[in-house]
């Protein structure tokens, strides 16, 4: 199958800005009311964990979107993991 380079970054860079944005109301969410009840410590930190090797991955391959879309959720993450610890 022969598809556009141009066609492939796109695809990858909506990608990585829809996966990444997904983030922002929960992140929102917990800033705001500073309830974290309902979130899962080990999950979210293992998700977290998982964001980090991505994140490493678009640094060896050197692809921008990756790296971009990793850092900024990796970000969001862990904000969301702080506020867990600080309120429980």
């Amino acid at each position: 199958m022969d598809i556009s380079p141009v066609v492939v970054e796109g695809v990858g860079s909506a990608a990585a800005i829809l996966t990444t944005v997904c983030w922002l109301p929960q992140a929102l969410h917990v800033i705001r009311r500073r309830d974290t009840r309902a979130i899962s410590f080990w999950s979210y930190f293992v998700f977290a964990l998982g964001v980090a090797l991505w994140l490493l991955y678009g640094v060896f391959l050197g692809r921008v979107p990756i790296v971009a879309a990793n850092a900024i959720t990796l970000t969001l993450l862990l904000v969301i993991l702080a506020m867990k610890i600080r309120y429980g």
